[in-house]
């Protein structure tokens, strides 16, 4: 994923969207957390047909971990989608938040 800072703005050309608060990992049951990803997965496949840019806006998880090199035990469908997104070379911009300011550089 891109980093960005506020000296390097992004001009974009073509179709950009916008995304924040999933809050994965926040407590709730499995279910409810289970049903959360595959809505957003759904709605990253249906953009991914026309998508060039997508910005995460900061909690998209509700939790991360210190560790550069740990996976966290869950959301391994959507750590694929973001594979997916970058081999079908979609620029992603993520912004860490309030609740997930631990990831770092993990999706580099």
């Amino acid at each position: 994923m891109n980093k960005l800072y506020f000296q390097n703005p992004v001009t974009v050309n073509g179709v950009c969207y916008f995304a924040s608060d999933f809050h994965f990992g926040a407590p709730s049951d499995k279910y409810v957390n289970e049903e959360r990803e595959q809505r957003v997965l759904t709605w990253l496949d249906a953009i991914m047909q026309d998508a060039t840019h997508i910005f995460f806006l900061g909690d998209l998880f509700d939790f991360w971990f210190e560790y550069k090199d740990v996976v966290p035990r869950g959301y391994y469908r959507l750590f694929n989608k973001f594979a997916e997104l970058k081999q079908k070379n979609i620029q992603v911009y993520y912004f860490t938040g309030n609740h997930d300011m631990w990831i770092k550089n993990y999706f580099e």
